[in-house]
Formats: structure tokens, sequence, C-alpha cells
């Protein structure tokens, strides 16, 4: 008989960032896919309202939160299965674990965060290695930095896609446009975190570009303190339309309309906004790093982030040369096919049955050699 699964319900209650739509998205597909049932296990919501989040299989427990939800509440609750964390995070003290680790910026780009969170993020992982987890990233960048930074052995650490099918679900909502005083086809989007590996800083070149061609670098993403370092917005590029947060349906009129998505990171594990414009129909220009080469292929334009001229330059050639743009959009619908959250989930569950067999042929190897 199989191990039941449960999946680390805590990003419920975190603030929708990438890890978070990653979380959200795989325990759905998972759910949908799964022969048995996928348990998901969050906490309450703080003041103890238990309301349910809207899954299937859903078990609100404990009484804490955050870290010390996880540490002390999480494993008592879901100590006879499988336990699936799709956060970076974990309890330590648990064997049966899945743990996905979605970079190890912490250790590569360590002046992009704060010092508290910084040390928690190393100690807590090295731990989670340490003690046998299971490790499962989002790219083969990602996993040779974990085996490098964290010692993990390679043969335990899977990777798994993520997927850009969530976009195409979400109704655009194109109102947004008027309301932030945008022009179809007359911005270039930026988005994500105004932290230092998001490299914003470097896109001042553009924007100065853009203004000169009647058009606007427009910004989307938030800071959150609690994490990254305060300073990380000190120095941001100007002129350019800063819009905060948005609704999903904003950002998916948001990358519909926009002449291009331009992503500067000097760091990411995968670069969930590149798939989630090439979802729909934006050209990219990104950044020349491993984990978006390793994502976007032939789809997108590349240029150096340290480089605010070629950022610019190779940003203004994706405008300009004629059938470039299309030729990229024609590439990136091929390359979406692999990445969905089914197939995701797909491999996902893989390692989890590897695990659960595992464990079945422990549990007879013990019974055949008793007396």
């Amino acid at each position: 008989m199989s191990l039941p699964v449960y999946v680390n319900g805590r990003f419920l209650r975190q603030k929708l960032t990438g890890v978070q739509r990653f979380a959200t998205e795989i325990t759905a597909a998972m759910a949908r896919a799964a022969s048995g049932p996928v348990v998901l296990v969050p906490p309450a919501l703080p003041g103890g309202d238990a309301a349910d989040p809207g899954f299937t299989y859903t078990r609100i427990v404990g009484h804490r939160h955050g870290q010390a939800w996880e540490q002390i509440d999480l494993p008592r609750h879901a100590r006879d299965g499988v336990l699936i964390n799709l956060g970076n995070t974990a309890p330590v003290r648990r064997r049966r674990q899945v743990v996905v680790i979605h970079d190890c910026g912490v250790f590569s780009t360590p002046d992009a965060y704060g010092w508290k969170f910084r040390t928690w993020y190393k100690v807590l992982q090295t731990l989670l290695v340490r003690a046998g987890a299971r490790i499962v990233t989002v790219s083969e960048f990602s996993r040779r930095e974990i085996v490098r930074h964290l010692g993990a052995n390679p043969d335990r650490v899977s990777v798994m896609p993520e997927g850009a099918d969530h976009m195409r679900r979400i109704p655009p909502e194109p109102e947004c446009l008027g309301q932030a005083g945008l022009q179809p086809g007359r911005y270039v989007l930026a988005v994500g975190s105004l932290s230092a590996h998001k490299n914003l800083a470097a896109l001042g070149v553009l924007a100065r570009a853009l203004e000169n061609r009647g058009m606007v670098l427009a910004v989307t993403g938030g800071l959150d303190r609690a994490v990254f370092r305060s300073d990380s917005a000190a120095i941001l590029p100007q002129p350019a339309r800063y819009l905060g947060r948005v609704s999903d349906g904003a950002l998916r009129a948001l990358y519909q309309h926009a002449a291009c998505l331009v992503f500067p990171s000097r760091y990411e594990g995968f670069g969930l906004p590149a798939i989630e414009a090439m979802a729909c129909d934006c050209p990219l220009a990104v950044s020349d790093i491993a984990a978006l080469r390793e994502t976007c292929g032939d789809a997108a334009v590349y240029f150096d982030p340290d480089s605010p001229a070629d950022i610019a330059g190779q940003t203004e050639r994706l405008l300009d040369e004629p059938g470039l743009a299309d030729r990229l959009r024609a590439a990136a619908a091929s390359r979406l096919l692999k990445f969905t959250w089914d197939n995701a989930a797909a491999s996902l569950a893989s390692v989890v049955h590897d695990m659960q067999m595992a464990e079945q042929r422990q549990v007879l190897e013990v019974l055949q050699c008793a007396p």
C-alpha cells in the first residue's frame, strides 16, 4: 500500500510571488492526476480563521505560524506519509520528504538578501541535505548550484520543469493599460521584485532610449523588505512607470500588449516571467545567463546583464529588426509544449513514487528477516 502524500501548505499564507505561483499550480496539477488523495496541509489563518483554501483534500493543522508551524506542527500531522515541500523550506527533523529548492541565490547573490533571511536559508537548506531529504529543483543550472553550494549528492537532486499554461486560463484585464497611461505596443515591460539580483538599475539607458522613441519602460513587481535588503530599490531606472504589484488579469494584459519583455536578472533559477510572457505571445529580451539560456533557448534575444548599453541595444534590435519578434513567437510556441504544470506535476510525482517504492521494499526486507 502506498504511503499517503501530503503537501506543505505554508505557501497559502504568503504573498503571491513566483515560488507561491509554482506551489499553487503544482498542487492543483498533482491533485488532478493523482490516483489517491494528495492532502494539502496549511496552517490556520492568523486569528484562528480556518477557512477552506479550496482544494479537495485539505487538513488545516496547528496553532503556530511561519517557521515555527513548519518545524513543529507540520511534521506531527504528516508523519505517516511522504511530505512534499514546494517553497525552498521544510521541517528539518523529517526523513520521508521531498524539498523543492528553486535556486541558491542566498549563496550566489548574497547582496540581494537581508542577513537574517540569508543566514536562515543557508543553515536550513544545508541541514535538509545532510538529513537526507530528496531534493528537486527547476533547472539543470540550479541542480549544479545545489550540488556545489549545499554539498548534495547529484543522484539525489532531480530536475522538473515549471509551467506557463496558467496565464492562458486567466481572463485579461486590458483596462489596466488605460489606468496606467500605457498604449498597446508602446511600452516595454519589466517584471520582477525590486531586489538587487533582478538588476532593474541596469535599465536606465534603455528607459531613456525608449523615451526618445515616444515609448515607456513599465515595471511591475514589489519589494519585500523582510526578504531583500532595505536599500535594494535605492537606484532605479528613470524615466519609467512603476506599477507595483498587479492582479493576474492585469499582468496577462500587460504581457499581451507589450512591445516585448525585458528581463535583466543577474541570477535566476528558472525565470518564470520569461515563459509567462511566451504564453502571452510577448517576445523576449533577456540576460545571457545559464538558467535563462536553458529556459528560453532560441525564443529570446540575449544581452550582457552587466552592460546597460547592451541591454538597450539588444532590446531596440528586437523592436526594430523586421520579422525578429515573429520568429521569437514561433520558437516560443514550440518550447511551451514542455512547460506545462501537468508535465511538472508528473515529474514530481515520479520522484514521490520512487520514494514510496523504496519505503515498501524496506518494509518487505524487514518482514522477510523477521523470525
